[in-house]
């Protein structure tokens, strides 16, 4: 038998993410595409993993008690935010790792303008809304660039009393240059095109407090309105159920994916630590995918009986989209180029599509996505709240 873990049920790449929070794709279709590519059995994240009492037969613990026997266990369950140790920051600054942050992060996206409108109507003030990205990488250039296009063009007649496109986004990164795993070169045209699209990039500069209406840098306070996190990654807690695992809590794996002990588990994806040529391999969703193939592949080698092949990782590149026309690309395969702007955008938009699983899924998208980018206009801004103590009448 073969099981499969995804450790948290709606874990999905930031991609996906991303639009699904700013609106630019259905829910439906991510959670489609997402529920298409669940292998055989799904188990929830209270999983543990039991040291196997038979030779050549495993079993997992789940839940209360009750076992699940496996021949071969692939273990992909993915990443969780890292506060590196200020984890009651988590409720001010919520990360990027699933459907429902994507969702909380929309919501306080609208109603941060939604409470600015009410005031400039009670008050005839207008104070200036502000959003704090936290982290540099691609899922905080992704952030920024998606949140200026809600200012800017989505929301653009949706108010009276309040300019949405006035508010001010920072991206704030403690290294030297944002994106500081693509070549210098891109790194520095993706900061030119934010800065054009009226993002504030600030770099060497570190977080030391976060709280509900302000960030601290040292001595230096900013107000936010709404805060995210896109900083720090680490691996998913069910790495503990393994001995050896590095400081990231990602779990160790040799050349065939399996953890220190154990030849009939695989461990792949983010919870993974992989090295290669004497680096550890980022945890990117194209290495995902190809571990996954790769463990598949080993499997099958056993049981005809042939010498396992060791895994060695591809990299094609690597892609960040910023907003509308913008993104930034290292293309490694099919062949070897640096595009931004415009090219790099369609690019993106494209490689994405195809990533979709099922054509009904890729044409859904596509026409949406050009229905969007014709008219500007996005589906419903819903902002999904559990209503506390109200007292309308629901009858």
């Amino acid at each position: 038998m073969l099981a499969y873990s995804t450790g948290e049920p709606d874990h999905i790449d930031s991609p996906q993410a991303v639009r699904a929070g700013s609106k630019r794709m259905p829910r439906k279709n991510v959670l489609e595409n997402r529920l298409r590519k669940q292998a055989v059995i799904h188990l929830e994240y209270r999983i543990r993993i039991a040291v196997p009492k038979v030779p050549d037969i495993g079993r997992i613990t789940i839940g209360s008690g009750s076992f699940v026997q496996y021949d071969y266990l692939i273990v992909a369950s993915g990443a969780t935010h890292s506060y590196f140790g200020n984890e009651t920051w988590e409720s001010d600054a919520p990360g990027l790792k699933s459907i429902e942050n994507a969702i909380e992060i929309r919501r306080r996206i609208m109603l941060a303008f939604e409470d600015a409108e009410r005031n400039a109507w009670d008050t005839c003030i207008t104070e200036t809304v502000n959003f704090t990205i936290i982290g540099g990488g691609p899922t905080g250039v992704e952030l920024a660039g998606a949140i200026r296009d809600i200012s800017t063009f989505i929301l653009k007649h949706e108010y009276r009393f309040i300019d949405p496109a006035a508010c001010k986004v920072l991206l704030l990164e403690g290294s030297p240059r944002i994106l500081a795993h693509y070549p210098d070169e891109l790194s520095r045209k993706t900061d030119g095109q934010l800065r054009k699209l009226g993002v504030e990039v600030h770099t060497n500069t570190r977080v030391t407090q976060v709280e509900r209406d302000s960030v601290w840098i040292g001595a230096v306070r900013l107000p936010s309105t709404v805060t995210l996190w896109a900083a720090g990654v680490g691996a998913s807690p069910l790495g503990k159920c393994f001995r050896d695992t590095h400081r990231s809590g990602a779990v160790v794996v040799n050349e065939f994916l399996n953890p220190k002990g154990y030849s009939d588990i695989f461990v792949c994806g983010d919870l993974a630590h992989f090295d290669q040529d004497g680096k550890r391999v980022a945890g990117v969703a194209q290495l995902a995918m190809q571990m996954g193939k790769h463990a598949a592949k080993v499997i099958a080698e056993d049981a005809l009986g042939r010498p396992r092949t060791a895994f060695r990782y591809f990299d094609k590149g690597d892609m960040a989209t910023i907003g509308r026309h913008r993104a930034g690309a290292d293309v490694r395969w099919p062949f070897t180029t640096r595009l931004s702007g415009y090219p790099a955008w369609l690019a993106w938009l494209l490689i994405h599509l195809f990533l979709l699983a099922g054509f009904r899924n890729r044409a859904s998208v596509f026409l949406s996505w050009r229905l969007t980018y014709l008219s500007r206009s996005q589906a419903a801004g819903l902002i999904m709240e559990e209503p506390k103590g109200s007292n309308v009448d629901r009858r």
